[in-house]
């Protein structure tokens, strides 16, 4: 069997049994006959079943490094890998080819993207004009879910806080007027951390639990419409029509506010070490991801405001 008469023996498996779509199918068949076609230079001739049950982790580098020359990106490159994996597996498994040792084949770590922030007049709008979008016409619990919302997304401006961590909250957590002006939050891997409150979010949150009047202490601090601890979707529902309503831009979600956090507190000064502590993140590498979104919008500044720009 040629390689590309396995080649499309794999494309007729993933139509048939595994259901690809089109897309799907274009993206494997062009990343895989783009392997083989680099094969048939790099093994100076056409590969068939036997010579591709023969390669060695050295000729996927050499691969990936052909596709580094030509300009693919770390992300596309690694999807390339992820194809021909799949494909040299369904030969050893369907046709017989000799197994190759894959799983030591390591692709390039695609760099995580630059966090998008919301700019600080957008921030402001969603915390203190997000509860204006429930009709009373229309919501017979409006008061009470335009005041959660504003609490809720006050919070997450405020504090940073992820979605998550801020809807698992209890009454008995709520940060009050004249309370301690500190809020103790777990987040990810069960790691707790202590967290500023302003009194804008205190003054929300009053405003918020003026309607949770004799709710336990355990019972969840942000509620849906039925009464039970609300779910991530709905307040992502919340914030997306919103948005819409406001012509805030598309990527305003509860996690872009905690980005908006950071990065405007990177602006305004404060310590890379500070912001890693506040955003509980376990390494300093993953805070300095917002470095690269102030020298963003530092340079886009200069383009505006420099004559010779």
């Amino acid at each position: 069997m040629t390689g590309d008469q396995a080649l499309s023996a794999y494309l007729g498996f993933l139509a048939s049994e595994r259901r690809a779509s089109p897309h799907t199918l274009e993206a494997y068949q062009r990343d895989i006959a783009t392997f083989l076609g680099f094969l048939t230079q790099h093994l100076g001739q056409t590969p068939d079943l036997a010579a591709l049950g023969t390669l060695k982790p050295t000729d996927f580098r050499a691969f990936l490094a052909q596709r580094a020359a030509d300009g693919l990106a770390a992300a596309s490159r690694a999807r390339a890998l992820a194809a021909v994996r799949g494909f040299l597996r369904h030969l050893t498994r369907r046709h017989g080819m000799a197994a190759l040792p894959l799983a030591a084949m390591r692709g390039p770590r695609p760099k995580p993207p630059v966090p998008r922030a919301l700019n600080a007049a957008d921030a402001k709008d969603i915390t203190t004009r997000i509860g204006s979008r429930y009709d009373p016409a229309r919501h017979p619990l409006a008061p009470l879910q335009a005041a959660r919302d504003v609490a809720l997304f006050t919070l997450l401006y405020g504090a940073g806080l992820r979605i998550a961590e801020a809807l698992a909250l209890n009454i008995r957590d709520a940060p009050l007027p004249g309370s301690d002006a500190s809020l103790r939050i777990t987040g990810k891997g069960g790691k707790e951390r202590i967290v500023p409150i302003l009194p804008v979010i205190r003054d929300a949150m009053a405003a918020w639990l003026a309607h949770r009047a004799g709710a336990a202490p355990d019972a969840p601090l942000f509620i849906g419409a039925r009464g039970d601890r609300l779910d991530p979707a709905v307040a992502q529902r919340s914030l997306r029509e919103y948005r819409r309503l406001a012509g805030i831009p598309e990527h305003a979600t509860p996690h872009a506010l905690r980005h908006s956090f950071a990065t405007h507190l990177l602006g305004g000064g404060a310590d890379l070490r500070a912001i890693q502590e506040l955003l509980g993140h376990a390494s300093l590498s993953t805070t300095q991801r917002y470095t690269a979104v102030d020298a963003v919008a530092l340079l886009e500044t200069w383009r505006r405001a420099h004559p010779r720009a």
